[in-house]
């Protein structure tokens, strides 16, 4: 595909040679008849030494660049929009169900749903109008998948799950597994005992939710779990039982949340933070990569970092001290030394 021809589909200018383009490729590994794409400025020594054929550029970035360079608004979106050009088309789903499939009689499936191979459904489920439930997929008794969702390969929905419309449940994952429910102590004898706590509830998910590979959301004790619209979930992510995510939020690989949490709208849980549980996060707040948060954050502050979480800033102040310390310390001594000379 020429570039002038990418241009015009991504509302750029096109300037230098008008190129022949075959795919995408990152700065630094892209090869001749690669489209690339650079939007900070401090990566202007990438774009200077790409073997890349043409560059996506913002339209203020003023820079040489030996290859062709789209100028648009946002590289970003524009590489985006580009790379669909060369990704291969998507595997068709045709309506129907796969003779290895068992499917009790009672479940009810809507218009136009694909059923794959080796999938299991159970009695009294319903999975709604344009579904596609692929291969290896176990759906328990009485759950609801909506419309146009998309239930990928070895995913596990236990008995009661609700899953809304357009939702994309990636590889792997498993909703409505018990969660870590145990009453323990001594008897009067003076043994020990664990006795598990029945795990009730269900997992509701709603519409427009992804759900990345491996990530565990446990049902709830009593009432429900709830994954609230729109909200994106990573890899590799632990929910535990009774949490609530209101919307429209992110959690990122490997961070977990324990039981009876309640995370607001708008919030970004980043990689590998963890949440204790019976707390409340409230709208439109960041927890960082790695924190530990104990107790609950009434959003005065946007983003905590650290375990315990704090606020940024005191955060930053507490970790670059000992460096502040170091240097005033040779101040000190320089000065000193100075000092003893005269």
């Amino acid at each position: 595909m020429k570039a002038s021809e990418i241009a015009s589909m991504v509302g750029g200018i096109l300037e230098g040679e008008d190129v022949e383009l075959y795919a995408c490729g990152g700065l630094e590994e892209a090869r001749k008849g690669d489209l690339s794409f650079c939007k900070d400025p401090k990566h202007v020594k990438l774009v200077a030494s790409t073997q890349a054929s043409a560059v996506l550029l913002p339209k203020d970035w003023d820079s040489e660049v030996k290859c062709s360079v789209i100028r648009v608004d946002d590289p970003n979106l524009a590489c985006m929009t580009a790379a669909k050009l060369f990704a291969p088309p998507e595997p068709v789903r045709a309506p129907g169900v796969h003779p290895t499939a068992v499917v009790d009689p009672s479940v009810k499936l809507g218009n136009d749903v694909h059923v794959g191979a080796f999938t299991v459904i159970e009695k009294g489920s319903l999975i709604g109008d344009g579904a596609i439930i692929e291969a290896q997929v176990f759906i328990g008794e009485g759950c609801k998948v909506g419309a146009k969702t998309h239930i990928y390969p070895q995913v596990t929905l236990r008995e009661g799950t609700v899953v809304g419309a357009e939702c994309i449940i990636h590889c792997g994952v498993r909703l409505g597994g018990d969660g870590y429910g145990f009453n323990n102590g001594r008897r009067e004898d003076g043994s020990i005992f664990i006795e598990k706590i029945p795990q009730l509830g269900i997992v509701e998910i709603g519409d427009g939710v992804e759900i990345g590979s491996n990530t565990t959301i446990d049902r709830a004790r009593i009432g429900r779990t709830y994954i609230g619209p729109m909200t994106k979930i990573d890899n590799l992510v632990q929910i535990g039982h009774n949490v609530k995510v209101k919307g429209y939020s992110g959690l990122i690989a490997q961070s977990g949340i324990a039981g009876s949490t309640e995370i607001g709208y708008g919030c970004l849980i980043w990689a590998q933070a963890g949440i204790s549980g019976h707390i409340k996060i409230a709208d439109g707040v960041q927890v960082g990569p790695q924190a530990g948060v104990p107790q609950s954050l009434d959003g005065s502050v946007k983003y905590v970092l650290g375990t315990p979480a704090e606020p940024m800033k005191d955060f930053g102040g507490r970790v670059l001290l000992p460096k502040m310390l170091s240097k005033l310390k040779a101040e000190v001594k320089e000065l000193k030394a100075k000092i003893d000379a005269k």
